[in-house]
């Protein structure tokens, strides 16, 4: 059974905690692997609606799955296929309230309902996508979308700073 939708107040409310909890949890990290899990993990235990959280890493011209939390996924995914690849190539947040009526969805888990994917940067470079799903249709929206944006980019900031540092 699926917990009911979160509102919009509640949701401002986690994400203002998420943020605090975030830079306190990246804040001198200088292991790649675990600052992103943490940062996933930190996503997933704060929306019981998130069905899966993970990022794609661009390596050697393609997505390639990083730290995640929920069922298996897809391993490779190239760059302008399904909404993470697509994602990538126009560089922007995408938000999709029902997976399958976006042409070239990748199907992953059969249950996904909704999808949102959110580009990060590391300095000039693109690094990867951030990708997140629900079982609910219509889960994410714009509360999301800029507050999902905000926490990329105090994660590429660190990125940025690792340049080269980070395994």
């Amino acid at each position: 059974m699926l917990e009911p939708k979160i509102n919009s107040t509640d949701k401002n409310e986690i994400y203002s905690l998420l943020f605090l909890q975030c830079k306190s949890l990246i804040q001198g990290e200088n292991e790649l692997i675990s600052l992103l899990s943490n940062f996933i993990a930190l996503l997933k235990q704060s929306f019981s609606t998130f069905s899966w959280v993970g990022f794609y890493l661009i390596k050697n011209g393609a997505l390639i799955l990083g730290p995640f939390q929920g069922k298996t996924a897809c391993s490779r995914i190239e760059l302008g296929k399904g909404v993470c690849g697509t994602s990538t190539k126009l560089k922007k947040t995408i938000i999709v309230k029902d997976v399958n009526k976006f042409k070239g969805h990748i199907v992953c888990d059969s249950n996904s309902k909704s999808e949102i994917v959110v580009p990060i940067m590391a300095g000039k470079n693109l690094f990867g996508v951030l990708d997140i799903d629900s079982y609910e249709y219509s889960n994410f929206d714009n509360i999301d979308k800029d507050n999902l944006e905000k926490l990329c980019y105090i994660l590429s900031e660190r990125l940025t700073q690792l340049n080269g540092q980070i395994i």
